[in-house]
């Protein structure tokens, strides 16, 4: 139904939008545990889903001018937007998009997110690491099942989540999508390439999947960032050449999990390679599987399944947050009879991990510090962890320059 508040008119940095190639909105626009993959704040899922296409297929992420100010940049599954000027005031669901936002130097436009104060706590132990960067989350709307009349009282540039993933809440209709899209901003983000899962109908048609630093490069050119985006790559790419060069033999790799646990009467397990960006930190590392194939990904599993893989590592999804005791976590896999008899528990090789719905920031620390705890003879020794922000890593020891990091989200390029 037609809303009175909409502005109509006010010429900002707002868009309009094709769904699918089809023009679904006229004009200028004015102005975790189980279940779903992210009602576990750890990132947990709830298994591993089919696929409707390629995990990258090639983007169309580069923007093209439209040749009076106004520029088109393209993402499935939205499809092609144009936007009036760059977006300032951003709408993120999930972290990934936040993370995101946060490399672009838009972390103050941030207005909404899941879980903002868990993860404003959580993202700060890793910003704490980079020199005159801050981040400060605490206090957004929190976005995990939006409410559409908050949407137009947020009024932001653009909606950097994904449609499909949104409409899979009862609240939403596709009808609702476009009205906001038209009414407030575009959609933009692309969530279900998180371990390519299946679409819905309505959006099945052409759903591509993106890897984490190609759908951050889509998300760059939208916000006219090319520079920022090319500039934080170079330093993924160096960090990801040191790794190859350092990588044992696949023989010589150990066997890990990870898992995630609130309570550790309720353990849920995750795989380590499967596509999707939520492995994009420890699929280009290649540790052996202890569960060999045998798990879903988000199974729950005990004391004794973990017993029988037998890992070396056990990696702990949540371990960074700043309310996690970790030497707790540690304490009761020793002090259980069954627990205690893991090789990973027995040679003090349980650490904590951040968040699998991580952007490029994230991703740069958590490519690092899983190189450490799984590799340590290779990449250097990981500090036994147990409170407090990122370890700090002797220089020589990094393999990713922080202030190189900190000075693009700065601007400073």
């Amino acid at each position: 139904m037609p809303r009175e508040d909409a502005a109509p008119g006010v010429s900002t940095r707002r868009a309009f939008a094709k769904y699918g190639g089809t023009v679904a909105l006229g004009g200028l626009l004015a102005g975790c545990t189980g279940g779903d993959a992210e009602s576990d704040p750890a990132g947990g899922d709830g298994g591993d889903n089919g696929s409707a296409g390629g995990e990258s297929g090639g983007s169309d992420g580069s923007s093209t001018d439209a040749g009076d100010g106004s520029y088109t940049a393209s993402i499935s599954p939205t499809g092609e937007v144009t936007f009036e000027s760059p977006p300032e005031t951003v709408f993120t669901r999930l972290t990934h998009h936040a993370d995101m936002a946060f490399a672009l130097g838009r972390s103050d436009g941030l207005t909404a997110m899941h879980a903002p104060d868990y993860y404003d706590g959580l993202w700060n132990q890793f910003v704490a690491r980079l020199p005159g960067v801050s981040l400060d989350w605490s206090g957004l709307y929190s976005s995990w099942q939006p409410d559409k009349e908050k949407l137009y009282e947020l009024n932001s540039d653009v909606h950097l989540a994904d449609p499909a993933w949104i409409t899979r809440q009862e609240a939403w209709s596709r009808e609702d999508i476009d009205e906001i899209a038209e009414r407030v901003s575009p959609w933009f983000g692309n969530s279900l390439s998180d371990r390519h899962q299946e679409p819905t109908g309505e959006w099945a048609d052409g759903y591509q999947y993106y890897g984490l630093w190609e759908q951050f490069e889509i998300v760059a050119d939208a916000f006219r960032e090319r520079e920022r985006y090319e500039a934080l790559a170079a330093v993924r790419e160096d960090l990801l050449a040191t790794i190859d060069e350092r990588l044992p033999p696949e023989e010589e790799r150990p066997t890990a999990i990870m898992v995630a646990a609130a309570d550790i009467e309720e353990i849920y397990a995750y795989t380590l390679s499967n596509p999707g960006f939520l492995t994009s930190h420890t699929r280009p590392l290649g540790p052996r599987d202890a569960f060999e194939g045998s798990i879903e990904s988000g199974t729950v599993v005990d004391f004794e399944t973990i017993l029988e893989a037998d890992p070396d590592v056990i990696l702990y999804l949540g371990g960074f947050e700043p309310g996690t005791d970790m030497a707790g976590r540690r304490t009761a896999f020793e002090e259980d009879p069954v627990g205690s008899e893991v090789t990973a528990v027995k040679n003090d090789r349980i650490h904590p991990q951040g968040a699998r719905y991580q952007g490029p920031i994230l991703n740069l620390f958590q490519l690092e510090m899983t190189a450490k705890q799984l590799y340590p003879d290779a990449f250097g020794e990981w500090p036994r962890y147990e409170e407090g922000p990122y370890p700090e890593i002797p220089a020589d020891e990094r393999l990713f320059d922080r202030q190189r990091v900190a000075d693009v989200i700065n601007g400073d390029l």
